[in-house]
């Protein structure tokens, strides 16, 4: 664990034991406290009492599916959950990700990758700071001043709609997160414009015309083909 980084507690809920151990000694490498459960049931009860900083999942669980810890853990925590899951289909990754799930990682599955997003996500848990609601975040040589609603780059104002402002901070409060379509639809333009994809394939067109150096090699604005998008911070 890096020296800016606070100790935070992993729940790990996985049913095949060796991965639960690998992943656990992993983490508890980098210095993280880990506690580790095998069931939905058992997954459910240390989400409540625990109360984890994070929380990875598999959703294969041998008395029930993941996706319902996901939903239950969301009624009562913000904090992050990353899917470890021998499912490949992007409907599961979608699901998983409409119900509350900041990250999607499927099996076989690197060490690495896996350690690198839980430092992401616990990155990112800690800039959305409740006593600093307007902060300012840098992308790339962007800068956004939330708190004014401005946005230079390389030190020139930049120009947003309404709606483009609020697509680019919708996806600067879920920063690292990918969004599925729907989520992005129905927070930026409303319920009623969620089967209406293309609106959000044309605003992000714009915003990577006006804040990505090569609009057709983005950088930080990036789209997860059939899933949705995400703000690479």
């Amino acid at each position: 664990m890096t020296a800016d980084m606070p100790a935070a507690r992993i729940l790990i809920v996985e049913a095949e034991t060796t991965i639960a151990r690998f992943v656990s000694d992993a983490l508890k490498e980098e210095g993280f406290t880990v506690f580790i459960e095998g069931t939905l049931k058992e997954g459910l009860t240390a989400c409540s009492t625990r109360q984890p900083d994070l929380v990875v999942v598999d959703l294969g669980l041998p008395d029930g599916d993941g996706l319902d810890l996901i939903g239950s853990f969301r009624t009562f925590s913000t904090a992050p959950v990353i899917v470890l899951s021998a499912r490949t289909d992007e409907k599961n990754k979608i699901q998983a990700l409409d119900l509350g799930a900041d990250d999607y990682i499927a099996k076989p599955f690197g060490m690495g990758e896996l350690l690198a997003c839980v430092r992401a996500q616990l990155r990112r848990r800690a800039l959305i700071n409740p006593e600093t609601p307007e902060p300012a975040v840098d992308i790339g040589d962007v800068h956004v001043d939330l708190g004014a609603r401005t946005v230079t780059k390389n030190g020139e104002p930049v120009h947003l709609t309404k709606l483009e402002y609020r697509l680019l901070q919708t996806l600067i409060e879920s920063r690292g997160k990918v969004l599925t379509q729907r989520q992005l639809l129905q927070r930026v333009w409303g319920p009623a414009y969620v089967e209406r994809p293309h609106y959000l394939r044309i605003y992000m067109s714009r915003l990577r015309a006006k804040l990505e150096d090569d609009p057709a090699r983005p950088k930080w604005l990036l789209t997860e083909v059939g899933v949705g998008c995400r703000l690479a911070l």
